[in-house]
Order: C-alpha cells, then sequence, then structure tokens
C-alpha cells in the first residue's frame, strides 16, 4: 500500500455529494480559502492538480478547490496526531459548516480521520502500529465495525516464517481506504465501485505556501528527531469494544 492523505474539507452537507457534481474551482474564492487557512504565509500560484493525485501534495504545496457546496484542501499540514487538536482557526474557516479530516501515510501505516458537526467534534481516530490508538472519540461509523471487530486482519506472509504478528487487529491503510470512500465518496487504492466521485475530474488549483519566519522548518526538523527516536512496534488487540496493549509477561 503507497496511499497518503491530507484532506480537509467544508461542507454544506455530505462531501461525496457535493463533489460528485464536479465543477470549475472559483479562482478567487479558492485563493483567499488558502489564504485564510495560513494566516502570515506566504502564498503564491503554482501547478494544481487533480484530487486523486493531490491528495498528498509535495511539501510547502496546498491544492484547493472552491466548488458549489465544498471547500477542499489538500496539505501535508493538516496531517495532526490527533484530529482534536487541529488549529481552532481552521475550525472557524468553517462558520457552522461540516468539517472532515482524512489523513494517512502508507510508510508508518498511520491513519486519522475526524468530523465536526456545528462546531462540535463529532467522530475522530488516529490509529497507528507503533503508537497504537493514538485518538478515539465519538461513536465509531458503521464501515468501521468488521475492522474493529477482527473481521479484517492482517495475516502474515507465507514466505516470512518468522514474521512478528501485526501489533493491530486490522490494517490502519484498509480502514482509511474505506474512511475515505465513506467521507469524500472515493479510494486511492482499490478498484472504484458504481458511484465512487470521480476524483480525476475534479481539479484542484495550485498554491505554494512558505512560513517566512523559517520555524516551521525548525519544527519539522524536532519532529523527524523524534520520529528517529521513537522505540519498537507495540501490539493491540480489542477487548470489549476498547483496544488494549499485549504485554509479554
Amino acid at each position: 500500500m503507497g496511499a497518503k492523505t491530507g484532506l480537509l474539507a467544508f461542507a454544506d452537507g455530505d462531501v461525496p455529494t457535493a463533489l460528485r457534481r464536479v465543477g470549475t474551482p472559483d479562482a478567487r474564492r479558492t485563493a483567499e480559502l488558502v489564504r485564510r487557512t495560513h494566516p502570515g504565509f506566504e502564498v503564491s500560484a503554482t501547478d494544481g492538480n487533480t484530487l486523486s493525485d493531490g491528495s498528498y501534495p509535495p511539501d510547502k504545496v496546498t491544492y484547493a478547490a472552491s466548488l458549489p457546496g465544498v471547500d477542499i484542501l489538500c496539505d501535508r499540514r493538516f496531517m495532526v496526531d490527533r484530529p482534536s487538536e487541529l488549529p481552532a482557526h481552521l475550525l472557524g474557516l468553517a462558520a457552522g459548516r461540516r468539517v472532515v479530516l482524512h489523513a494517512m501515510h502508507s510508510v508508518v501505516d498511520w491513519l486519522a480521520f475526524a468530523v465536526w458537526e456545528d462546531g462540535e467534534l463529532v467522530r475522530s481516530l488516529s490509529v497507528s502500529p507503533d503508537g497504537g490508538v493514538g485518538e478515539d472519540i465519538g461513536t465509531p461509523y458503521a464501515f468501521e465495525l468488521p475492522h474493529r471487530a477482527g473481521q479484517h486482519p492482517v495475516l502474515p506472509a507465507a514466505e516470512w516464517d518468522d514474521e512478528e504478528p501485526y501489533p493491530l487487529p486490522y490494517h490502519p491503510l484498509e480502514l482509511g481506504e474505506e474512511a475515505l470512500r465513506h467521507l469524500f465518496g472515493f479510494t486511492i487504492e482499490g478498484r472504484r465501485r458504481p458511484g465512487d466521485v470521480d476524483a480525476d475530474a475534479i481539479a484542484l488549483l495550485g498554491f505554494r505556501v512558505v512560513d517566512p519566519t523559517g520555524r516551521e522548518a525548525a519544527e519539522r526538523r524536532a519532529l523527524l528527531e523524534q520520529v528517529q527516536a521513537m522505540g519498537p512496534p507495540r501490539q493491540f488487540r480489542y477487548e470489549n469494544g476498547r483496544m488494549v496493549e499485549v504485554v509479554d509477561r
């Protein structure tokens, strides 16, 4: 699996429904959206992309589209470990609209997604094999339940006799694709289903977004050092509806 996303949407209602209408981004509104999303940053136009290929932009690049019924942004900066800690100014931009976040990274098998309604967080999940469950707030959606029930375990590869069991009862990226289809109407990997959003047909405008103070670059270096210092993976299983760590004794 090589799927990565950093998606944030503000919608009048259901995001997939709005995206199925497919339209041309409003250039002025989209540029203003990006500036309001990144106050104090230097914003300039660059090449655009499509939603299918632009869901994980290059560093310092934002892809965005202001469309009828939905504003959508793609930016690595939205890949927060705990969605509940999404900066308040981003939620303020919603002005009562639905806010949907989806982030995943295939290198570390990490997934996070969240939904806010009228400014209130109604569902948030962040999970990875190294860190376990970083956040689990609200009632799980129906698409999550088979994974939480252990119906989609990660099976060991037959050619690896000494392979350690996967630390989680499901693969975060598999759940991540289901979450992406449920929340945004499309997937990064796998076969399209009837009714899926045609993400190739949704054009995104491109913007280079740079922190003029250099603070962001310093924080990124510190985060890299923290990741390099991480310990070995931990193992988890579900008990009574909750994920608990498996401890060898």
